[in-house]
């Protein structure tokens, strides 16, 4: 009968067994050095900012003196606020406006891109070029625009016969009016995305779709967008946590007004934290922007895991 030989008694496995524990212990320490530093400059820009509002938002705080805790009674007094409840409403016009207005038409400048037309490269970098230029440049410029006595937006509708419009004046048209420079603005970004999304769908498809006699509709619906739906998902998530997080442009044009016609959460928050010098007020709209922003992206991810499992498009 053989007797089995122990580990003990094998001094070569042992020291085998010793260098690869070292070398796993080396190897981990070396993966440790390389992520350390993005870790710490992920807690303390990132993390650390985020567990700071909470607390903040539980007390009663001017940015300079103690503060004294509330516990969630700025979160009651948010809860009753209808300016907050305005806000958010204009916020939700802002996603919607991003993800139905914004992608939709980055898409489409992307595939005519594509299209057989003579100066295609010209036009590309014209579609980029709002994309390029500073916000408060925009801003400014589309002021001018809409300006009700001057502006070029008026001259244009005066030649079909239409009067003058205060376009950033009126409630009923300050809103639209920022909506339509935010998806000027931003589209060229969504295009940039999609083309280079549609540069790596293989052409061999499109070879076979066209010996098959498929038209160029059936060969967008069955071939480019199945495999553009991973940049859809993404570019969703970018456009509204981007659409929640809006202040610059609205700040720039209207000022939240007029009569928070164009209020959003960021417009809002920065107004109670920098002009009333309600610190803890602002840091709970604040994470109320942080904990929606994060519902929303992580509802998107699950759809888009199960869209995966059930093999809704290719990747």
């Amino acid at each position: 009968m053989n007797t089995p030989v122990k580990t003990a008694d094998r001094p070569g496995v042992v020291k085998l067994n010793t260098v690869t524990k070292y070398k796993k212990i080396r190897s981990a320490l070396t993966i440790s050095a390389f992520v350390a530093p993005a870790i710490i400059i992920y807690a303390v820009y990132v993390l650390f900012p985020i567990m700071s509002t909470l607390m903040y938002s539980f007390y009663e705080w001017d940015g300079m003196g103690v503060g004294v805790f509330v516990g969630l009674q700025n979160y009651i007094d948010l809860f009753k606020d209808a300016v907050f409840w305005r806000a958010l409403t204009n916020n939700t016009w802002v996603v919607l406006t991003s993800v139905f207005a914004q992608i939709p038409l980055g898409l489409i400048m992307a595939l005519m891109l594509f299209a057989p037309i003579k100066g295609i490269k010209f036009f590309s970098s014209v579609y980029f070029f709002p994309f390029l230029m500073s916000t408060v440049a925009i801003g400014l410029l589309w002021v001018l625009m809409f300006d009700p006595l001057n502006g070029v937006i008026n001259s244009i509708i005066n030649v079909f016969g239409f009067e003058n419009v205060s376009w950033l004046s009126e409630t009923n048209t300050a809103l639209f009016a920022v909506l339509l420079v935010i998806v000027w603005q931003f589209s060229p970004f969504y295009m940039i995305l999609f083309k280079a999304a549609i540069v790596g769908i293989p052409g061999e498809l499109y070879e076979a779709a066209e010996i098959d006699g498929a038209s160029s509709f059936q060969k967008f619906f069955n071939i480019t967008l199945p495999l553009l739906m991973p940049t859809i998902v993404s570019s969703s998530i970018l456009a509204i946590v981007g659409s929640l997080k809006a202040f610059d442009i609205f700040y720039i044009m209207t000022g939240g007004g007029p009569n928070h016609g164009t209020e959003l959460l960021g417009t809002y928050m920065f107004k109670q934290a920098f002009i009333n010098f309600n610190m803890g007020y602002a840091s709970a709209i604040a994470f109320i922007m942080f904990f929606l922003a994060l519902f929303v992206t992580i509802i998107i991810q699950v759809m888009d895991h199960f869209r995966k499992k059930k093999g809704a498009y290719g990747i």
